[in-house]
């Protein structure tokens, strides 16, 4: 007799809370409460919510850029701090914050560098994963040649580049129109098929996180809590048709009112 046994998640909270002062007010902000997620390997989830519901806070604290104020944080069994000082974790910010002084190779080596690897070894990979966004062919060209879309597609293989085990992603396709968001979009969904890495996902888009998801976490309005994960039963791969699949809508949907009701609480 076998016993399934289920798997331990990738990434995981546990009770996370952070509170912090305001000293011109004399007061204290709560901004996350009592979030317990686990995000399985492989998966791609994405965090809806209303501005200032902590959701770019939860990010950064499973990025060890921030601690909760109580709770634990676990990646694949170890502490944040511990994955970070590993590589294991990738981080796109809604900027690209390329360093416009280097070319698009080098901005993708960087990491690669920072580690000591040789110059030879390096390019290769970058130029890889260059190739894997769709960049080939401006290896050479300077940031401030490069229209925003392309920007993030380097940001991309930046993060990609030290082979992270979960892929951060803080609404990093906020800043396009939306011909070319749907294209980054796209392109995100086919390399993360591709890879089969771990992402953590934020974005205002109900539309976005269900087009891109396995699950799509709604938080409520500060102090931030989870109060639905939506899960996105939609073939893969998946291109702009599954939009027009019915349960694409329904999902939508009811995204829509766990918000809205969230509002009204």
């Amino acid at each position: 007799m076998s016993v399934e046994v289920a798997p331990v998640p990738l990434v995981e909270l546990s009770g996370v809370s952070v509170t912090y002062d305001v000293p011109r007010q004399k007061s204290v902000v709560e901004a996350l409460q009592s979030v317990d997620l686990a995000i399985a390997k492989g998966t791609f989830t994405s965090l809806i919510g209303p501005s200032g519901c902590g959701k770019s806070t939860l990010l950064r604290i499973v990025a060890d850029l921030i601690a909760p104020t109580t709770g634990r944080v676990s990646i694949e069994g170890q502490t944040p701090a511990s994955a970070r000082r590993a590589r294991q974790i990738g981080f796109v910010f809604q900027e690209p914050a390329l360093l416009e002084w280097r070319s698009v190779l080098d901005n993708v080596a960087l990491p690669l560098e920072l580690q000591g690897m040789a110059r030879a070894q390096r390019e290769s990979e970058a130029r890889q994963l260059i190739d894997l966004v769709g960049l080939s062919g401006f290896e050479a060209v300077w940031p401030s040649q490069l229209s925003g879309g392309m920007k993030q597609r380097a940001s991309i293989a930046r993060a990609l580049s030290t082979s992270p085990h979960v892929m951060l992603m803080d609404e990093p396709f906020g800043a396009l129109d939306q011909i070319t968001r749907d294209r980054m979009n796209l392109e995100l969904v086919r390399v993360f098929e591709q890879t089969g890495i771990t992402v953590l996902f934020v974005t205002h888009s109900i539309r976005e996180a269900v087009f891109l998801s396995d699950n799509v976490i709604v938080m409520s309005p500060r102090p931030g809590r989870i109060v639905r994960n939506i899960e996105v039963d939609l073939p893969r791969p998946r291109n702009l048709l599954v939009r027009d699949n019915p349960t694409f809508d329904e999902l939508v949907g009811i995204g829509a009112r766990e918000l809205e009701q969230g509002y009204d609480a």
